[in-house]
């Protein structure tokens, strides 16, 4: 019979062919494993099961992908050990809206689940989460450096809440460093910080909460304290210097970004509602603005979920480089484990992981998280980035580089990755589009 024959070419008969007795005589074609596994039809099963947030269809077996940070770690077993997520892709790649979609507006449908998100993209003036604030009725959180916006305290109970003067000495030692563009404090800067944090807290125990301006003081007058009484002259000039050169660093902090830093935190700073949006759209691309009030709102945040626990936030850092790098960094990553007993999942948005520097605090903080989304790369060297950093297969990195806007590379834990399609509802769709300002300019009616 023809069926057993080797070789491409069945047809014996040609009259019996062309009845249909015969498989066509089409030549073969080459293939490989990977290509070969639509055959299986238990690998192509569904990647993910129904728990979680939908999040799109696997694009191979056109089946529902579902997954959630927070449902994953608190599953038993446990299906991720890490509830942080990183999303990365060009601009225009999707990302914004796969970001909103399945972090921010499908969680808060959930019981006890709300969102918190630096939102640094400008539209219009105002960030671009302003629209999906008021959805939820809330005014989003907007910071200026003129002084018309809200302010952040450094010193904020909050922040100490649970970690006492250490916390705020690790923001402020952070903050200093931010105003010198990464300089660290030597010892001798970082012990007069130190006195004078300790000093400035003392005073105020019974008044008003302390501010940054009143730590400058104190910082000329570490010499006189009395724990430092019998140092030697020597030792007393220096840390006399040492408690100047970080008071002239606050000082001119202040000046430049006094609307920000010098006061009590405004008091519609607050977490009680499903969703609060810092907008930090206005502020200065360049400066130590925008990971400032990063650093700061991540610390005021832990203080709010010691108080008020039993509750899942997700945090959204768009234009996450700001926290993965520099000494914002080493104080989120310090806070891990602090973040996993809260329920805080961090979500880290970036255009490409390249920003980020090799060995630093923030890469490793990139490489624990357990979730990927990984969209559009277009630069060969940025989607090689990603398919090394998060272990995918040898071909990947060609197929990131010609993704179709809203596809993307989903991963999970150590599962394999999955060719994703992000749907959204047609109310989704018009609440994450950030494209009207060039719709309007050509005059496209969304």
């Amino acid at each position: 019979m023809p069926w057993t024959m080797p070789g491409s070419r069945l047809r014996a008969k040609l009259g019996a062919a062309r009845r249909g007795f015969y498989a066509p005589a089409l030549p073969g074609a080459p293939t490989s494993t990977r290509q070969a596994e639509i055959l299986n039809t238990a690998i192509i099963g569904a990647p993910t099961g129904t728990n979680g947030v939908v999040i799109g269809r696997d694009v191979l077996s056109r089946t529902m992908i579902a997954h959630d940070p927070v449902t994953a770690y608190n599953a038993s077993p446990r299906l991720v050990s890490s509830p942080n997520v990183v999303v990365i892709g060009d601009v225009g790649s999707g990302k914004s809206s796969l970001t909103k979609t399945v972090y921010v507006i499908r969680p808060l449908l959930l019981n006890k689940r709300r969102a918190c998100t630096f939102d640094k993209k400008d539209r219009g003036g105002e960030g671009e989460y302003a629209e999906l604030a008021r959805a939820y009725g809330h005014e989003p959180i907007k910071f200026a450096v003129d002084g018309s916006g809200t302010r952040l305290n450094l010193l904020d109970p909050m922040i100490s809440r649970g970690t006492g003067m250490v916390g705020q000495m690790q923001l402020l030692n952070v903050v200093a460093r931010l105003a010198r563009e990464d300089q660290a404090l030597n010892e001798w800067e970082e012990e007069a910080l130190r006195a004078a944090l300790r000093r400035t807290v003392t005073e105020h125990q019974d008044g008003r909460t302390p501010t940054l301006a009143d730590v400058l003081p104190n910082l000329s007058r570490v010499a006189d304290m009395d724990d430092y009484a019998g140092l030697s002259p020597q030792a007393i000039d220096a840390l006399h210097q040492a408690g100047l050169s970080v008071r002239f660093t606050l000082n001119t902090l202040l000046q430049d970004y006094g609307g920000l830093l010098d006061g009590e935190t405004s008091k519609n700073v607050d977490l009680r509602g499903k969703l609060t949006v810092f907008d930090i759209s206005q502020l200065p691309d360049q400066g130590p603005a925008v990971p400032a009030v990063m650093a700061i709102g991540h610390m005021w945040l832990l203080g709010r979920l010691r108080e008020d626990r039993g509750w899942a936030t997700n945090c959204i850092y768009e234009e996450g480089w700001h926290i993965a790098a520099g000494p914002s960094a080493q104080l989120a990553r310090a806070n891990q484990k602090l973040s996993r007993g809260l329920g805080l999942s961090n979500v880290f948005v970036f255009h490409k992981g390249t920003d980020i520097p090799p060995g630093s605090p923030g890469m490793a903080m990139i490489q624990e998280a357990q979730t990927v989304h990984v969209h559009r790369q277009t630069l060969r060297e940025d989607a090689l980035w990603a398919a090394r950093t998060f272990a995918f297969g040898p071909d990947t990195a060609q197929q990131i580089e010609r993704l179709a806007d809203g596809h993307h590379i989903f991963k999970y834990s150590s599962r394999p990755e999955t060719l994703v399609q992000h749907i959204r509802s047609p109310w989704e769709t018009q609440i994450t589009d950030t494209d009207e300002a060039f719709k309007a300019a050509a005059g496209i009616q969304g």
